[in-house]
């Protein structure tokens, strides 16, 4: 090999080199896209729906149809016809969305319990197909029904709650297809536990399948409305609510989603609020800003407080919670950043529904 091809040959070496190293590697995280608004997306504290409201800024919102449902709860709830805890993120291709919610109706039941979750998903952000998963069922609902099950007897399931979504590109199907929605969720099984533990489960890229639960952690106290994010550092980063031990909202993070997450730090947690009791926390960045924010409800007001307080880059540091403005009647939900297309076609649709 002459002076000159030998040259190249190193020219080319260092490139893959450096595209080696500066590709990051595939780690579990929902899409981030448009630069134009926010949508909340949440249960209305009017009733057991899913409603929306856009912001410019992340801090004053406007309702999208006056804070009515944007669905009918009763089409894609199957179980108790009502939506709370309304989680929404991107498809994993960024070409369409994906939802989840609790399926539970205090309003008709008149107790805190329920059976069961819906899997929602959307091009538009408008029209919505579901599935909804009865746990009572059994094994049979879910796509490995043969494998090794948490309960011995399903049927006496009495809280299925708060579900969200992170996609895992590195999750592997038994057919050998690559990817999957990671679920997670608190349930309680009162005949085979003494509280709420967290679980999670895999859904398909079709968002209709699901696999049995499996354990998250046990930390020998009730847990509750877990929100994971990844960040810079490489860590999963979980905000959740301890409902034993100290309650209040607290943070815990490990290396790998599906384990390895150690108690939560115990003297960084959302405590400004004094005996206030603060649930439903959902984390989200603003454009162009590398500090986070984070929402909650504060239920044991009255009225109740939804709450958005400041965080730092390292999702630490809580502090200066404000009231969100302009919801009716914000509760449990989460957040999305949206393009201006999809910003001005829930503005538009909502206007013409107004309308009617």
């Amino acid at each position: 090999m002459d002076v000159r091809n030998w040259n190249r040959f190193c020219n080319i070496l260092s490139i893959i080199a450096i595209l080696i190293i500066a590709t990051p590697s595939a780690n579990a995280q929902n899409i981030q896209k448009g630069n134009y608004g926010y949508l909340y997306c949440h249960m209305s504290d009017q009733g057991e729906y899913t409603a929306y409201a856009l912001s410019r800024d992340g801090y004053h919102y406007e309702d999208v149809l006056d804070g009515k449902a944007i669905m009918d709860p009763k089409e894609h709830a199957r179980i108790e016809g009502g939506q709370r805890d309304a989680y929404i993120t991107r498809s994993y291709d960024g070409k369409g969305f994906v939802m989840v919610t609790t399926d539970m109706c205090v309003a008709k039941s008149h107790v805190w319990d329920n059976y069961g979750i819906d899997l929602l998903k959307s091009d538009d952000l408008i029209h919505w197909t579901s599935v909804t998963f009865d746990y009572r069922q059994g094994t049979s609902i879910f796509s490995d029904a043969n494998a090794t099950s948490v309960y011995k007897n399903w049927s006496t399931i009495n809280r299925v709650w708060a579900p969200q979504i992170f996609w895992d590109p590195n999750y592997t199907w038994e057919n050998g297809e690559k990817g999957g929605y990671f679920i997670y969720y608190s349930m309680w099984n009162r005949a085979e536990e003494a509280y709420d533990r967290m679980y999670y489960s895999y859904a398909d890229k079709s968002f209709t399948k699901l696999t049995q639960p499996r354990l998250l952690f046990d930390w020998g106290y009730a847990t509750i409305d877990a929100d994971i994010n990844l960040l810079p550092d490489g860590l999963y980063h979980m905000l959740i609510k301890k409902e034993g031990g100290k309650p209040g909202i607290y943070t815990a993070t490990s290396k790998h989603l599906t384990h390895g997450w150690g108690e939560p730090v115990e003297n960084d947690y959302v405590s400004f609020e004094g005996k206030k009791k603060c649930e439903g926390s959902s984390a989200f960045q603003l454009i162009g800003d590398k500090t986070w924010r984070v929402a909650y409800i504060q239920y044991s007001d009255r009225p109740k407080h939804y709450r958005i307080c400041q965080a730092d880059e390292n999702l630490r540091n809580f502090r200066d919670p404000v009231d969100i403005e302009g919801v009716t009647a914000p509760q449990h939900g989460s957040f999305m950043r949206l393009t201006k297309k999809e910003y001005k076609r829930l503005k538009r649709w909502s206007d013409q529904q107004n309308k009617k």
